[in-house]
């Protein structure tokens, strides 16, 4: 394996923030160290739930002007909502490719031309195959720990072959895993090569944000040096 040099980041999610009051929460996830946000955009099509769309994070954006945000468009139809995220003021679009297989690149030209990251996102009854002839045409693969759609799910570590083949295979890939990552979770994950890691009840719910970020960081960061050794 080449030397990597990839780093952690951890991005909480704000699914199971207090909506009503999101600016002060996802201002407080980032001065506990955080280092972008992730945000769920479910559309109660392609999962079986709703959460918030484009104005939202607009609003979100007015208010915090230079945090990463990563919106992770659990949509049926992630074409549709490309110009409306970028004017959002979205950082990285992470699309699902299962209900657009055959438009993946045409879709991942587009988010690119509207000045976004590439995210693809693979649910976790899709197979490495489906996505890997797009891993050039994308800045970062999203490996979903759980079934997309809820929080609070259990981390499903039988994915984790999924994050060690692309690691060992695109040693400079920023890979995230999402979905019931916590502190007794995030070793596997940081073993088999995520370096992106979204949290979600387990930092949310936690009493001491700061604490659980900084020890997620410190679990990531060890197994890149042991990589890079």
């Amino acid at each position: 394996m080449q030397k990597s040099t990839v780093k952690c980041r951890i991005g909480p999610s704000i699914l199971n923030a207090d909506l009503s009051q999101l600016h002060a929460e996802s201002r407080r996830l980032l001065d506990n160290g955080a280092d972008y946000l992730h945000l769920d955009v479910m559309d109660g099509h392609f999962v079986p739930n709703l959460t918030f769309g484009h104005p939202l994070v607009k609003c979100l954006r007015k208010n915090i002007p230079n945090a990463f945000f990563e919106t992770h468009m659990m949509v049926q139809d992630p074409q549709k909502w490309i110009e409306p995220m970028a004017d959002a003021g979205v950082s990285q679009y992470t699309f699902h490719i299962e209900p657009v297989i055959k438009e993946v690149l045409p879709i991942c030209r587009k988010v690119r031309e509207a000045g976004m990251k590439v995210g693809l996102a693979l649910k976790p009854g899709t197979g490495i195959e489906a996505v890997r002839q797009y891993i050039d045409h994308a800045d970062m693969i999203l490996i979903m720990t759980v079934e997309p759609g809820f929080g609070g799910q259990t981390f499903m570590a039988d994915m984790m072959p999924k994050v060690q083949w692309l690691r060992h295979n695109y040693p400079l890939l920023d890979i995230e895993v999402d979905g019931g990552v916590g502190l007794n979770t995030i070793t596997a994950c940081a073993e088999a090569g995520a370096n992106m890691i979204v949290g979600g009840t387990a930092i949310i719910g936690a009493c001491d944000q700061r604490s659980v970020i900084a020890s997620l960081r410190e679990t990531v960061e060890s197994s890149i040096h042991k990589c890079n050794v």
